[in-house]
This record gives C-alpha cells, structure tokens and sequence, in this order.
C-alpha cells in the first residue's frame, strides 16, 4: 500500500514547464473502483498517438503483461489514457516503467547512429574536396 501511495505522490509531483499558474500534471493515474493494482490506467497529458502506439508496443513485449491499449480522448486534445493489465502478482506500474526505459534507449540507439551518420557524411565530404 505504501508502494502505490510513493508512486501516486511521484506521478502526481511531475509537472510542465508551463507558467507558474498554469503548471499542472503530465502524467496521472486511475484505477476503477473494485480493481487492484494490476489494472491501471495512466494518463498522459500533451501526448499522442506518437507516444501512444510505440509505448504500447513496447508495453505488451512483456510476456506478463496481458492486455495494453490507448486512446485519445478527443482529436483537438493532446490527451492519452494507457491502459495496463498484468497477470500474476506484477503491478501496472512496473511494465510502464520499464516499457518507458526500452522505450527511450530505442530512441538514444536511433539518435546516436543518425548523429553517426551525419558525421561519417561530412568528414567524408570534408576529405573529397580537400582532395581536389
């Protein structure tokens, strides 16, 4: 119970970079009433289907996860509610957190080899037309 309440204060502490009066939560969290911990679902302030689809993908590689899904709550608001179900005793959170890690090294991993290529480009530039 303390967990849930860590992460609940955790969730809820993330805030924009907005205005000091308009700063509000990035990221939220709602469980049913009736439901335990391994059925949740997050909300994601100023996100979209971007984030949303390669999250969920990267969410249900996990073999205890068994069911995540999104939706956009309306096409003029950048909102979205991921839904999360584990089986066993895994909570919701912990496939989030890690789908969000593998999530940001695919990213790096795709940043770096761009950042490589546009090097290996320009000193390969640089070498034929010092060559002429």
């Amino acid at each position: 119970m303390e967990e849930d309440q860590e992460l609940e204060r955790k969730i809820h502490g993330r805030k924009t970079s907005m205005a000091e009066d308009e700063r509000k939560s990035v990221l939220g969290m709602v469980q049913a009433a009736g439901t335990d911990r391994h059925c949740v679902t997050f909300v994601l302030h100023e996100e979209d289907h971007t984030l949303g689809n390669a999250l969920r993908y990267m969410i249900m590689k996990n073999p205890d996860v068994e069911f995540c899904g999104y939706t956009t709550t309306h096409p003029l608001e950048n909102k979205i509610n991921l839904r999360i179900q584990t089986r066993g005793g895994l909570a919701a959170v912990e496939p989030f957190q890690r789908g969000l890690n593998e999530l940001m090294n695919v990213c790096q991993h795709a940043l770096d080899k761009f950042e490589a290529s546009i090097k290996n480009y320009k000193d390969q530039k640089a070498r034929s037309e010092s060559a002429f």
